[in-house]
């Protein structure tokens, strides 16, 4: 079934989405607050719209993958002139708890079919279409969505709580790679070569994918183009921080892990991936 789906936010996520929304034969309008990261895409047969209400008019889906809450809710604003009632909304920006619930009250005050649906993965899942969605939203509208979550992932897990599940396995995912950095930070201070460590692990229950895949980025410095930005990286961690506390749980790893992505973006490695977390180990 060809739907027409409206992208808004093509930055590392929403851009390779939207190359595989139009590779899988629908029709794709997309935007960008800065027009030039969204140009590329009329190459794929992407359509590039001037404005959020261009490219919501007439279309089946939107789907808004932006910075954070407060951004959906300043787009998806500016675009109500080209919303069209019964539009099937796929909200997959990571946002606060509170931001999703305001957004899923929008999108009833504006008769549109709200699926809290952030997705598990980075920039080469995106780009293959390889995702995993985590999707909350109304049953009898599944089926219509399926086809837009098909075509951006491998995977949708359907559950009641879809952006709490991405928030718990974001922590382990921050968790693991500031687990990484700070190895290997150790590992230079005290003059280890990290071979020796990775040998030392290699083949037992200490040893992961993740782990050869954050580590190698670290040790041959293969840090750009991002995967997944350490500035995106703090935002999210915060993000989880903010979510245990309102649930009575300290989360001391996940608050100390935001202010080294903190230090790596003061440092200049805001823009490169969140295994430069490595950086905030040493001055300077």
């Amino acid at each position: 079934m060809n739907l027409t789906v409206s992208v808004l936010g093509t930055g590392i996520m929403g851009a390779a989405m939207a190359r595989n929304l139009a590779r899988a034969g629908h029709t794709v309008r997309a935007w960008n607050r800065s027009r030039a990261k969204a140009e590329p895409l009329a190459a794929d047969g992407v359509q590039v719209a001037d404005t959020p209400a261009e490219a919501v008019t007439g279309a089946d889906v939107i789907l808004t993958m932006l910075y954070d809450g407060a951004t959906v809710r300043s787009v998806i604003a500016e675009a109500v002139p080209g919303l069209r009632p019964g539009a099937l909304w796929m909200q997959s920006t990571t946002a606060s708890l509170q931001d999703v619930a305001d957004l899923a009250a929008f999108a009833g005050e504006h008769e549109l079919v709200f699926f809290d649906a952030p997705v598990l993965g980075t920039r080469q899942p995106a780009e293959a279409g390889q995702l995993t969605v985590l999707a909350t939203g109304p049953a009898e509208h599944r089926d219509a969505i399926t086809p837009v979550f098909d075509a951006v992932g491998a995977r949708t897990v359907w559950t009641e709580a879809a952006t709490r599940l991405k928030l718990v396995a974001n922590s382990w995912v921050l968790a693991v790679t500031h687990g990484v950095a700070e190895t290997l930070a150790l590992a230079k201070g005290l003059d280890v070569d990290p071979a020796d460590f990775f040998g030392l692990i290699e083949g037992g229950p200490l040893d992961m994918g993740y782990l050869r895949a954050k580590g190698s980025a670290i040790v041959e410095g293969r840090l750009s183009p991002a995967s997944f930005a350490v500035v995106t990286a703090e935002k999210d961690a915060r993000l989880i921080v903010g979510a245990g506390a309102d649930a009575g749980v300290r989360l001391d790893v996940a608050a100390a892990g935001a202010e080294r992505f903190r230090r790596a973006a003061e440092q200049g490695h805001g823009d490169e991936d969140m295994a430069a977390s490595y950086y905030a180990s040493f001055p300077g």
